[in-house]
């Protein structure tokens, strides 16, 4: 069995300008989210556990348990924008270029007149 690191599903090489746009893209959505998920739990954690409770502040288990459910909401909605990426090389190509049947309909076309 033979692999590939990128494996191209037509025979256009310019999808790897969209593979590697597309894999820097994903790769910065890790970064948010796990920079998102360290800050939450390096504060509501201590809040939680009762290390500021001399000076009175303290975070109930409940609200802990709230905030760590919309945490997850927040990477996953982040994660979610990923679907909103432009990806210029995908893009500029399907912009200046016709469709298929379109431009097979031009030649067909040209071809009879």
């Amino acid at each position: 069995m033979e692999s590939a690191d990128i494996v191209l599903m037509k025979s256009d090489p310019f999808d790897v300008v969209g593979a590697i746009e597309l894999s820097r893209a994903t790769l910065r959505k890790m970064h948010q989210n796990l920079w998102w998920a360290v800050g939450y739990n390096v504060l509501a954690f201590p809040l939680a556990a009762g290390v500021l409770y001399p000076i009175k502040i303290m975070l109930s288990p409940e609200i802990a348990a709230l905030a760590m459910s919309g945490s997850s909401a927040v990477v996953a909605i982040n994660a979610l924008m990923l679907k909103r990426t432009k990806l210029t090389g995908i893009v500029r190509k399907s912009a200046t270029a016709p469709p298929a049947a379109a431009a097979l309909a031009a030649v067909a076309h040209n071809a009879t007149a």
